[in-house]
């Protein structure tokens, strides 16, 4: 009898072993999310409207904003990017409710970015460090916008800026497939 119990034994040893591993595997990726999660919170401590009030007390400091693009200019030495600020997300991916915007800052990127790559309404994401601020005319009065040079810049592709769409016919039913309708008949229906 204790023969047919030491392979069992052992069994249940490597059964033990490898959860522990596992666990431990588990903890250590939890841990190295949650300190990325806190470069993140950092990084993104520095609000757009505490620059959009005093954006030359902030020069030098790194800031993450997001939003549209509202235009792109080439420059004699950058490219010149005026942006819808809108908040970002845990992702850093900027929302889609405009009415949650808290101003417009320009983007300046040093090396050479064609505008075409930029077209009105391409959602993008921008870190960098806050350079000052520029004073131009917007509509009937002046505007002053806050300065990032870019350090990087996430564009978001287009396919996400598109509501999903379900067609009709193609609602959740109990019994799913090809060519079946709820009550496993023919589609379409044939009476």
């Amino acid at each position: 009898m204790r023969r047919e119990l030491t392979p069992l034994l052992f069994v249940l040893d490597y059964v033990m072993f490898a959860s522990t591993l596992l666990s431990i595997l588990a903890l250590l990726v939890t841990l190295a999310s949650c300190a990325s999660t806190q470069e993140v919170e950092d990084r993104q401590a520095l609000t757009f409207l505490q620059v959009k009030a005093a954006p030359d007390s902030f020069k030098g400091q790194p800031a993450v904003f997001g939003g549209r693009v509202l235009s792109a200019r080439r420059q004699k030495d950058s490219t010149r990017i005026e942006i819808l600020q809108l908040p970002l997300d845990r992702s850093l991916r900027p929302g889609y409710d405009l009415t949650k915007s808290q101003g417009r800052f320009i983007a300046l990127q040093r090396e050479f970015l064609d505008p075409a790559t930029l077209p009105t309404g391409t959602r993008l994401t921008v870190t960098g460090e806050v350079s000052d601020s520029i004073t131009l005319p917007f509509d009937d009065t002046d505007y002053t916008y806050p300065v990032i040079n870019i350090a990087r810049i996430q564009v978001w592709p287009a396919q996400e800026d598109m509501a999903p769409r379900i067609h009709p016919y193609m609602v959740p039913r109990p019994y799913w497939g090809p060519y079946w309708g709820p009550y496993w008949q023919p589609w379409p229906y044939y009476w």
